[in-house]
């Protein structure tokens, strides 16, 4: 946008402002106004269409602190500007004079210095081809960069495993006050982070609302934890159970016990896998994976303490530890 226009134009009196209006004043009005005529709200009116641009227009310069002390500057060159030509006396030409100069078209002018009050703008209208902002696009609508999108919001909530695990419905604050009820998935991770679309910052111009950046954070479960799709648990056994075999019940999250066989001779750190009966999701389903643990007694009876000794008489002299202490050294 060349400066002629900005000399034509009062952004001001399109926004509604004084000229002395606060950044914060500039703002509030200019919200105000493109709420009202934003094309989206009032669709096929060229007349609301050409107004929204317009004020989108005033609030690109005036919100910009640079491009605004540029624009006072021209609008102040309407009341007692002059232009003079070196060694032109009174000869003055008029505003398209000195654009025309300074692309060639002047009639055989070379130079003009634009002079206001004893003060040269030789610089000012210098930036306006050499590098300075006029004309350049910083939000606003169509022509002028388009509505700007709200910003995003971060927030974390804290759910128990269960509900991690299952998914559920949620009603959150707001810093506002404002609920916002939010679908949880099933499966969701500690740490995991859902986008909640359009909940975030308005749009100061009409454009898209930002997003809510949701941080999960979940409460560890007493008995399982998650591998994945699957859940894990420990599952203490006895010696007599591990060494002769049995059938035990394993405890499922939400559920009733489910019964496992374990094998004679089975060792501890075993893992039984239940199909199935892990986290469901639109993705897949895991399993429950139970981790035998063999359990040892912490007090014998005298007679049982006995009985011990006489079966560790029995067991074959071999060290199971050998094999382990053999790789360690390689």
């Amino acid at each position: 946008m060349a400066s002629q226009d900005w000399f034509d134009k009062d952004f001001y009196q399109v926004l509604g402002v004084s000229k002395d209006a606060s950044d914060a004043d500039i703002k509030k009005a200019y919200r105000k106004l493109a709420r009202k005529f934003h094309p989206d709200q009032n669709p096929g009116d060229s007349a609301a269409e050409a107004k929204f641009k317009d004020i989108s227009e005033a609030n690109s310069v005036l919100s910009d602190a640079e491009q605004r002390k540029e624009y006072d500057a021209i609008r102040a060159m309407g009341s007692g500007a002059r232009f003079t030509a070196p060694g032109g006396g009174g000869a003055g030409g008029g505003f398209e004079d000195v654009f025309g100069g300074m692309f060639g078209q002047g009639g055989g002018r070379q130079s003009y210095t634009f002079q206001q009050g004893g003060g040269e703008y030789d610089d000012l209208l210098g930036g306006l081809f050499g590098g300075g902002r006029f004309g350049q696009p910083s939000g606003g609508y169509r022509g002028f960069g388009g509505p700007s999108r709200g910003r995003d919001v971060t927030a974390t909530t804290t759910l128990d495993f269960i509900t991690a695990t299952k998914g559920e419905q949620i009603t959150l604050q707001t810093a506002e006050g404002k609920p916002i009820t939010v679908r949880i998935p099933a499966g969701v991770a500690d740490g995991q982070k859902i986008r909640l679309r359009g909940k975030g910052h308005p749009s100061p111009d009409g454009g898209e609302s930002g997003d809510i950046i949701l941080t999960v954070n979940v409460r560890k479960h007493p008995v399982f934890e998650r591998d994945g799709l699957n859940l894990r648990v420990t599952v203490p056994v006895t010696f007599a159970e591990a060494a002769l075999g049995a059938t035990i019940q394993v405890p499922t999250l939400g559920g009733d016990p489910v019964k496992l066989r374990v094998a004679p001779g089975t060792p501890s750190g075993r893992v039984l896998r239940v199909k199935g009966r892990g986290v469901v999701t639109s993705k897949g389903t895991g399993d429950l994976l139970a981790v035998v643990q063999i359990a040892v007694p912490s007090h014998l009876s005298g007679d049982a303490e006995e009985k011990l000794k006489a079966f560790a008489a029995e067991l074959p002299d071999e060290n199971p530890r050998d094999d382990l202490i053999a790789k360690a050294r390689g």
